[in-house]
């Protein structure tokens, strides 16, 4: 069969185009940001309706359009950022390519409103679908306004992967998010369906942006960093150990104030902190790179998120030296409270208010409160006084306390169990012959019965027991939860307040009762009671994390199994030491569940020695 080549359209190919730089509204607020930075603007705001699907506004202060060029600004490849390629070696501008007009204007309604200081009159400008349909004298002040309205209307089949107004909202306040901490000197506002979610002062001080945030606590958190080795210079701030998170979404860097991902940092974040980090937690830490233009390619994609450095191995040298150096002498290093004083909340607004461009239109620890029921196995000692605990971490050296629930016997199941396990370990007889000799390593218990050892993983007991107990609390429609007094307050982050909306009936079903306080921060009024080990917070966090990875989007029974497998983040931990009856408490309710031999992540929970086997250790037999 023969085919004909031939020369498409240009409307098809500014689609085409566009689709390279447009991939959704957040695209579009991006270049349209970047723009107004590149303008010399000291204050921005971003509206948008609907995620930006059907509304995005950006307006800006900064020198504007002549009229003679605003149409010119539109065609593909037109750009006041270059001129040859020569100047792609030291190009500093966060854009440059000049394909961002020209791809936005090819998917969307687009009205530009902008003017030069010494312009009399502005212009206002109307392309829809690359269609010129106006252009006129009107009076504005002097900057930029875009509004942008129906992204992809006339691409349906784009349109239609779109996700929800939600979700595509999340994507730009994370974006804002990032661009206000690149630019602290540039007020940023950010106003969705009408009401005003994020906003800074841009009063150049970089702690009080992440303050405003992401709270105190993360502030509290950080320690500054700075490093320089002539063509390098490093600056900004890194977490605490105790600051890590489940995921890298607060591994946020900047080369030459451009936010970008890069496996090099991220290999150099990950070696700097081994020494301090368990396995599946990430650091916190907001970096500020300044590299020679000429040892950098930022002309990689059009979305200008990769950069190839001409020296990896040098920059990953110097920042896992630098971290680690900041790590091990953090005693040496003044508090960030000296250098950079936070301002108030009500200094910013005002700050803010002052260059805003409108041309029209605690963290707070309380203890839980001990229940007033005694907890009691059937068959074991009498624990006396054996209340629930004012959460700690455990003391090294000293006994922690393991709570069990009170068990039914009739409702557990155990008469379906005896008959499988007849006479053996799980038997009702077989129980009456455990001998419990003792706790080796802090960690593992030894069971002696007839002529078997038997070793148990407290850890791994501890996770499969409250595995099934949330599990049994979610068939059953109820939850123990505890109320705290005063209330937790925590800022969120809005990638995160969007994972607590979309989960907020199951948080709810684990026992956590939650409220908005204002703005970006969360009151916790309620918990789940039994979070051995961990704080209220740092279970909600690890929630948080785990829940922002999780891929089982819209199965309601699978994100109910997930989060009761993350019941092993406050199960009781190896080195931690039991006495004798808070481990027969706990082996007697694992001995209750319906598969007591591996934890929620398969890992086995008992394994058995026979008197034979062990005999052949010390030669005492030989077969």
């Amino acid at each position: 069969m023969e085919r004909n080549i031939t020369v498409l359209d240009k409307n098809t190919i500014d689609k085409i185009a566009a689709g390279e730089v447009v991939e959704r509204p957040v695209s579009v607020v991006k270049e349209l940001v970047e723009n107004s930075i590149d303008s010399g603007a000291k204050a921005i705001t971003v509206e948008i309706k609907d995620g930006g699907i059907s509304y995005i506004r950006v307006t800006d202060n900064g020198c504007g359009i002549k009229k003679e060029q605003v149409k010119t600004a539109f065609l593909r490849h037109a750009t006041s950022k270059i001129r040859s390629i020569e100047d792609l070696i030291d190009v500093s501008s966060l854009g440059f390519r000049g394909e961002a007009l020209s791809s936005i204007a090819a998917v969307s309604k687009v009205e530009l409103l902008t003017k030069t200081g010494d312009e009399f009159t502005g212009t206002r400008y109307v392309i829809e679908g690359s269609r010129e349909l106006s252009c006129d004298d009107v009076g504005v002040p002097d900057g930029t306004t875009f509004i942008v309205r129906h992204i992809f209307y006339n691409t349906p089949a784009r349109h239609k992967f779109l996700k929800t107004p939600q979700t595509e909202g999340s994507y730009i306040s994370d974006f804002m998010e990032k661009i206000m901490l690149s630019h602290p000197d540039i007020a940023f506002k950010l106003i969705i369906n009408g009401n005003t979610r994020l906003q800074s002062s841009g009063n150049g001080k970089i702690i009080d942006i992440i303050y405003s945030l992401y709270g105190k606590d993360m502030v509290d958190g950080l320690l500054p960093i700075e490093a320089d080795d002539g063509d390098i210079r490093i600056t900004g701030y890194i977490c605490k150990p105790e600051l890590s998170r489940g995921n890298r979404s607060f591994e946020i860097y900047y080369v030459n104030r451009r936010y970008i991902q890069s496996t090099v940092i991220r290999r150099a974040l990950d070696e700097a902190y081994k020494p301090y980090l368990m396995l599946h937690k990430y650091p916190v830490v907001f970096l500020y790179l300044d590299i020679s233009a000429e040892l950098i390619d930022v002309n990689v994609h059009p979305t200008k998120k990769e950069i190839r450095f001409l020296e990896g191995g040098v920059l990953y040298d110097l920042l896992v030296k630098s971290i680690q150096e900041t790590l091990s002498h953090k005693e040496l290093i003044p508090d960030i409270h000296e250098n950079e004083s936070i301002t108030s909340a009500n200094e910013k607004r005002i700050e803010a208010k002052d260059l805003r461009p409108e041309p029209f239109e605690n963290k707070v620890i309380s203890e839980y409160r001990p229940a007033a029921d005694e907890y009691k196995l059937p068959g074991t000692p009498d624990y006396g006084q054996n209340r629930r605990p004012v959460f700690q971490e455990p003391i090294q050296g000293k006994e922690s306390t393991y709570i069990p629930e009170p068990v039914n016997r009739e409702e557990s199941g155990e008469s379906v169990q005896m008959s499988m396990f007849d006479d053996g370990f799980l038997s009702t007889e077989g129980i009456k012959r455990h001998r419990i000799i003792g706790q080796v390593f802090e960690t593992y218990w030894i069971i002696e019965m007839d002529d078997r050892m038997y070793v148990i993983d407290q850890h791994a007991a501890h996770e499969k027991v409250k595995y099934e107990r949330l599990i049994k609390q979610f068939e059953k429609g109820r939850v123990n939860s505890q109320m705290l007094n005063p209330p937790i307050i925590v800022t969120l982050s809005k990638a995160e307040e969007a994972v607590l909306h979309r989960y907020a009936d199951n948080f709810k079903k684990i026992g956590f009762e939650i409220e908005q306080f204002g703005g970006n921060e969360y009151s916790i009024r309620e918990i789940p009671t039994d979070l051995f080990g961990l704080t209220p917070v740092e279970y909600f966090h690890d929630l948080l994390d785990e829940l922002m990875n999780d891929k089982l989007s819209r199965n309601i029974d699978s994100v109910d199994h997930r989060i009761a497998t993350m019941a092993c983040k406050s199960a009781v931990k190896g080195n931690s030491r039991l006495s004798f009856d808070e481990a027969r408490a706990l082996i007697d309710e694992l001995f209750t569940l319906d598969n007591p031999f591996n934890c929620p992540h398969g890992r086995p929970t008992i394994v058995s020695f026979s008197k034979n086997e062990v005999e052949k250790m010390f030669k005492r037999i030989v077969s």
